[in-house]
């Protein structure tokens, strides 16, 4: 039997691929890695290393240098360098020295990022939003906000200076590192605080640093803690703003004068320091004294003079001008203005000086005295017309004042004040001269003689004159006298019979006699009576013919009477005024003990009554 054939299998076949992928897998990648290699050569700026590859690569020269300073490196060397890649087109291994130290620091970063520490870096360029930091070769970003506590508008000073930085955060994939000085700071600040909150005290004088300023002070570092140094305790000199006297990073010296442990607040003070120049003032400003010195402040109130540095005294607006009334300070006098002032008043404990402005002038008014005394006319323009008088225009720029009362004799002063015009000129006299009160009292009227004097000087109270009606009213009637004064009968008084106290019975222009009962200078007026003039001539009649007790009658003793007064008009002259005055007073005098007209009258009645009565009988 034939021998079978064994068939013998064939091995598959592989891609060449896949063989040089289990090949090369085997082998670790060193690209991106950090390799130690030496220096095989070297020329003007760069140099060969020699990393263990079948080719060298070429780094700068510049890569090996720091800042400022000049490489220092030789042939045979070590130094460690990172490989990009195996080779460039031209066969050299590509490597890096600078991404070598990169990659170093960016292994320290993290660490120091893991421990929570701070590193060192240098602030050397600007960016959107912030700044770029050198840690050592790598470059980290710095935030605007994280520079430092406090808004800081120059970084120049902080710029290539080595500082210390915290990581706030990095990401190594991406490249990224955010890092803040303002951080360390704080935590700089919080230990140094502490320790000097718990020796700060009252009265402390320490060493600080301007900050910031602000429009009422400065803010002074002490040193891990701020203090408030207000406008008003830098100097004792008046200060209108701090940058006068401090700049930002200015040294000073202060004191603590306030400290408040709960707020952690300190008020500091750098005039504490020195010598208070109010100590002693009122023997050095004794009142009544005159000073010169400079306009520091204007407000409405007045103006601020400096007599020395830290002395300030205040000119009221009313120690200004003597003439210059309700005006503003800052047309008086104007700011840095040198003047000449009197001391008024001196109050050391409160620290303040009244000054006096128009003390070192003549006063006007002393002046006007002089040349016009009390009852001098002057002439003047009205400057101002008001509800209570006019205002006049004097020499020596002061104003006096006519009153309404002080303007005519007879017219209201309402009535009088619309004649005049403000601007116009006006003769007026001088009544009175308050020089303290610096007030002037003038009259127009007092220019004339008063014609209610002169109407009343051949008068008297208990005349009985004729006068005429000249106006009636509901409450009476007013009379013009002979000599032209005028007078007023009430309605009570126009008749002794009520249903006759009727104003409204009178005509103007009509004639009649009444009986003076009031003259009052003060007010200007006259009153009169008819009332009490019937009653005088019922009087006088009754203690002439008889009375109704012997058993005349009323008509009677009338009857009597004018036929008596009409024999004494045809055989008598009139009687003298004085004498027919004398007769008034003695027959008012009777009148209380006369009776009335209604008891006459009815008198009379029972008279006529009885008569009658009697007849019948007859």
């Amino acid at each position: 039997m034939a021998e079978a054939a064994v068939e013998t299998p064939t091995p598959a076949k592989e891609s060449f691929a896949a063989l040089l992928e289990e090949s090369l897998g085997t082998i670790p990648s060193l690209e991106g890695t950090v390799l130690k290699g030496t220096i095989v050569s070297m020329d003007s700026d760069s140099v060969m290393v020699d990393v263990g590859l079948k080719s060298e690569g070429r780094v700068a020269l510049k890569e090996f240098s720091e800042a400022g300073k000049v490489p220092e490196l030789k042939v045979g060397d070590d130094v460690e360098v990172y490989l990009e890649r195996m080779e460039n087109k031209f066969g050299e291994a590509m490597i890096s020295r600078e991404k070598a130290k990169r990659e170093e620091a960016w292994t320290q970063l993290e660490k120091a990022f893991n421990d929570n520490e701070r590193v060192n870096g240098v602030i050397f360029g600007r960016v959107k939003g912030g700044f770029t930091v050198d840690l050592s070769g790598a470059v980290a970003f710095l935030p605007g906000s994280q520079v430092d506590i406090r808004p800081v508008r120059d970084v120049s000073p902080l710029m290539g200076t080595p500082q210390p930085f915290q990581i706030l955060k990095m990401d190594r994939a991406r490249g990224n590192i955010v890092v803040s000085r303002r951080a360390v700071l704080e935590e700089t600040r919080a230990e140094q605080r502490s320790e000097l909150v718990a020796n700060l005290k009252e009265g402390q004088v320490l060493q600080g640093v301007v900050k910031n300023i602000t429009d009422y002070g400065a803010f002074v570092d002490l040193g891990g803690v701020d203090g408030l140094l207000h406008v008003t305790d830098i100097s004792w000199k008046r200060i209108n703003h701090p940058t006068e006297a401090l700049a930002i990073g200015q040294q000073v010296d202060v004191q603590v004068i306030r400290f408040n442990a709960e707020t952690q607040r300190i008020s500091l003070g750098m005039k504490q320091l020195e010598a208070d120049p109010w100590e002693g003032v009122s023997a050095k400003y004794p009142m009544g004294a005159k000073f010169v010195g400079r306009v520091t402040n204007i407000t409405d109130y007045g103006a601020f003079v400096e007599l020395e540095p830290g002395i300030e005294g205040l000119v009221h607006v009313s120690e200004m001008s003597w003439t210059k009334k309700n005006i503003h300070p800052g047309k008086i006098v104007s700011t840095s203005q040198e003047v000449e002032v009197m001391v008024l008043d001196v109050d050391e404990q409160k620290r303040r000086i009244s000054l006096g402005l128009k003390q070192c002038g003549s006063n006007p008014w002393d002046a006007f005295v002089d040349n016009y005394p009390t009852g001098s006319e002057i002439e003047g323009e009205i400057k101002n017309i008001t509800e209570f008088g006019l205002f006049v225009g004097l020499p020596g720029e002061i104003d006096g004042m006519v009153h309404l009362s002080d303007l005519d004799w007879n017219l209201s002063g309402e009535e009088a004040v619309k004649s005049y015009e403000k601007g116009a000129m006006v003769k007026v006299k001088v009544l009175d001269v308050d020089v303290d009160k610096e007030r002037i009292s003038l009259g127009i009227k007092q220019l004339g003689d008063d014609p209610f004097a002169g109407s009343t000087q051949n008068i008297k109270k208990g005349d009985v004159v004729t006068v005429t009606v000249h106006q009636i009213t509901d409450g009476g009637i007013e009379v013009q006298l002979a000599d032209g004064a005028l007078g007023f009968i009430r309605k009570a008084e126009l008749s002794r019979d009520r249903s006759e106290q009727r104003p409204d019975r009178f005509a103007v222009g009509e004639k009649v006699d009444a009986k003076i009962t009031t003259i009052d200078s003060k007010t200007r007026k006259i009153s009169l009576s008819i009332k009490q003039r019937e009653a005088e001539e019922e009087k006088q009649a009754m203690a002439d013919y008889g009375s109704t007790e012997s058993g005349a009658s009323l008509g009677d003793i009338l009857g009597a009477a004018l036929s008596k007064a009409a024999e004494g008009r045809d055989t008598e002259e009139p009687k003298p005024a004085k004498k027919a005055a004398a007769k008034s007073e003695a027959a008012e005098a009777e009148a209380e003990e006369a009776p009335s007209e209604e008891a006459v009258a009815e008198d009379a009645a029972a008279d006529t009554g009885e008569a009658t009565e009697g007849s019948e009988k007859a």
